[in-house]
């Protein structure tokens, strides 16, 4: 009869461990798309700035038409529900790139500079990429904990076995990466 208690008994702990391993994979699964959805919503207020922004750099950037137009595509893309959440980040990433290339495309108007509309925006779309820079940093952390879930022994053979699949981070376009020329600025 010992042996039978023993042998149930390890068949008791070797079942709490796949149903607490799979509560840790749902859990870590659940975050990443909680921090998704924190970031969505800071992306989404950046998507609410973008036509107020190209409405007032398109009144003096007549030339940079083609840079607003690509920006206002990337939006209607981002927002249409269509996405999935990597397909997301890899618009977003390429967002980011354009809007820093409207502000530099902006150094060359001096009376939109000054005008209180665009100084009010730029204001706000600060303090939104400041908020996303936050989210952003918060959904790779959550993300790289739910990677690091599915890939470790052994978990990753029950993640196998529930298809669970790697997540993408958000990274950082090359052209952020490089350093400011401060001196420029005061050209």
């Amino acid at each position: 009869m010992t042996p039978l208690i023993v042998l149930c008994s390890i068949a008791g702990l070797l079942v709490l461990s796949i149903i607490s391993i799979y509560n840790g994979l749902i859990r870590r699964r659940n975050e990443v798309e909680n921090a998704f959805g924190g970031m969505d919503v800071q992306l989404k207020k950046r998507y609410d700035l973008i036509p107020n922004l190209v409405a007032t750099v398109k009144q003096y950037a007549s030339h940079e038409k083609e840079l607003l137009e690509k920006v206002t595509n990337l939006r209607a893309q981002a927002t249409s529900g269509q996405l999935s959440a990597n397909e997301k980040v890899a618009v977003d990433n390429q967002i980011s790139k354009s809007l820093g290339n409207i502000m530099v495309a902006v150094e060359n108007y001096p009376d939109l500079k000054a005008n209180e509309n665009f100084l009010n925006l730029q204001r706000t779309l600060n303090e939104v990429e400041s908020q996303i820079s936050a989210a952003r940093r918060a959904y790779n952390a959550t993300v790289t904990d739910y990677n690091n879930g599915i890939e470790t022994f052994p978990r990753n053979i029950i993640a196998g076995m529930m298809k669970f699949t790697r997540k993408e981070v958000f990274e950082i376009p090359e052209v952020q990466r490089e350093n400011v020329n401060v001196g420029s600025l005061f050209n």
